[in-house]
């Protein structure tokens, strides 16, 4: 039997490994069957994303299971069992990672088809070794797998940026909604327990593994509960407007109403307001080269500055986090980091300055 003398080492590292059982069990059933968020329960999920993110804790605990039983009733690592469970802990791991990446990105919809129909070399070049060992197979599939890895890893990276620009051209806040950090968490941490996969010898970077594990677990459930399920305003698209008169109906429908300080106000609930076409809007945002974002931004940096003046003109106690509030600004960091782009400087000091 596989155990026969237990040593504290593998005590901690089976209780490690049990806890992230559990954790991802009680996490995916938590995903599948709660029509809401527990801990953000003003934010609406993408349901993709809580779907795929299900997916993931429910293959990372049936995985627990089954090496579990493999090395309790065979342990037999030269036998076709342990093939068909490699394989199949590869391409069930690979797309629900895959998935969790493409449904956090909402510009549009991508597919993990072309992730699973990748992996497929794989599992062939593994079975292949099974019967041919002495071919050096086995370090051509470890080779092609982390080669359709980063291959992965370089595509999320154009569309992080390419979803990066969406965000930009058509929120005002960008609050949760970014997922470039996620992205690359995500990225780092999967590839480490992939690659401990080729090796799995050692007990110490076995208890990495199973910590990275739990880490991951616990982050991609907050990711979850924190992004925000993004929808594009549906509008009848009108006529152009010629320039002059679209910057009289921003002057008059967003800035002198103050429509700036809303928060999440989108480029194309802006364009209804001004009864414009949403292309020809984004198209003048553009052409003055800022994006909505940063129109909408600086709006509410002009609108701190002068509560700032009139706060200290009248001598009244200054508290920045209550101005940028009351400017439109969800937290102080996103205001901080606008207005360090808008000025030049830290607000702290152009406020000495002043």
């Amino acid at each position: 039997m596989f155990i026969d003398n237990i040593s504290n080492p593998i005590i901690l590292y089976f209780t490690l490994y049990v806890a992230s059982a559990i954790i991802a069990l009680i996490a995916c059933i938590y995903l599948l069957f709660r029509k809401g968020n527990a801990f953000s329960p003003d934010i609406t999920s993408p349901m993709p994303l809580r779907r795929w993110v299900a997916a993931f804790y429910a293959v990372i605990f049936l995985a627990h299971i089954w090496w579990f039983l493999f090395l309790v009733y065979s342990g037999d690592v030269h036998s076709l069992l342990y093939v068909l469970l490699c394989s199949l802990d590869c391409v069930t791991l690979l797309t629900t990672i895959a998935g969790t990446l493409l449904s956090m990105l909402q510009d549009r919809k991508r597919h993990v088809w072309p992730v699973i129909i990748g992996t497929l070399p794989y599992m062939a070049l593994f079975l292949l070794h099974h019967f041919y060992p002495g071919n050096n197979i086995s370090t051509i599939a470890a080779a092609y797998i982390m080669l359709c890895y980063l291959i992965f890893a370089v595509y999320m990276a154009f569309a992080v940026k390419k979803y990066g620009r969406w965000l930009r051209d058509n929120y005002a806040d960008l609050e949760n909604k970014e997922v470039w950090q996620s992205y690359i968490l995500i990225i780092v941490f999967s590839m480490f327990i992939f690659t401990y996969g080729f090796d799995t010898g050692n007990i110490v970077i076995g208890y990495i593994v199973q910590v990275i594990i739990l880490v991951l677990l616990v982050f991609m459930l907050w990711r979850v509960e924190t992004l925000p399920q993004l929808e594009n305003v549906v509008i009848e698209e009108q006529p152009d407007q010629p320039k002059e008169q679209l910057e009289e109906l921003l002057e008059e429908r967003c800035v002198a109403t103050q429509l700036y300080l809303q928060h999440d106000i989108t480029l194309p609930q802006l364009a209804k307001i001004l009864g414009t076409n949403r292309t020809y809007l984004s198209q003048y945002i553009s052409y003055q080269g800022i994006t909505f974002n940063a129109y909408i931004n600086n709006l509410r940096i002009n609108h701190f500055m002068k509560l700032y003046r009139e706060a200290v003109s009248a001598g009244k106690t200054v508290i920045v986090k209550q101005l940028a509030s009351e400017s439109g600004f969800r937290s102080y960091s996103t205001f901080s980091l606008a207005f360090k782009q808008r000025m030049g400087q830290s607000v702290t000091t152009w406020m000495q300055d002043m």
